[in-house]
């Protein structure tokens, strides 16, 4: 299963429709996991163009941005968690293991800053975004592929 991760595409602003680099990685997807900070709810629309869509609401999230604030979900067999902000870097993995305990992996964003981290059979992981990099030398998503139940691979990839 191929999953394309997401995060803080804060349109219109910086997403006035998906960037072409961004849309090579959305073809032949399996499903697009987004972790907040759409901004607005079309975002989501012309995502699952490509296929279908996961979504949680960011702090920047207008009204017609309809995601819950969390999600569980299973996927391929692996059991995947989104939030879009995890709180402060320090103490972060422990803080999410113990927010989702039958999870193997947490996707979230907010930061705008990429990171793949894990431990003992639990990963987080928050693609960065494809369109505000702040301080990051590249906008980035993130492409994960699942096998038997399992995360066969992890990526952060550049678009920019």
């Amino acid at each position: 299963m191929k999953v394309v991760v997401l995060s803080d595409t804060h349109a219109p602003r910086f997403w006035k429709r998906c960037p072409p680099k961004v849309a090579e990685h959305l073809r032949g997807a399996d499903v697009i996991l987004h972790a907040g900070d759409v901004c607005v709810g079309w975002v989501l629309d012309e995502l699952a163009d490509y296929a279908p869509v996961h979504a949680v609401k960011g702090n920047n999230d207008g009204a017609d941005v309809r995601a819950p604030e969390t999600l569980e979900l299973t996927l391929g067999g692996l059991r995947v968690a989104m939030i879009h902000d995890s709180g402060p870097a320090k103490g972060r993995p422990a803080r999410m293991r113990a927010r989702f305990p039958e999870a193997s992996l947490v996707v979230f964003g907010h930061s705008h800053i990429p990171l793949d981290e894990s431990a003992d059979g639990f990963r987080i992981f928050n693609p960065g975004s494809p369109t505000d990099r702040r301080r990051q030398p590249y906008g980035t998503v993130g492409l994960l592929r699942i096998e038997d139940g399992a995360l066969a691979e992890a990526r952060i990839v550049p678009v920019t």
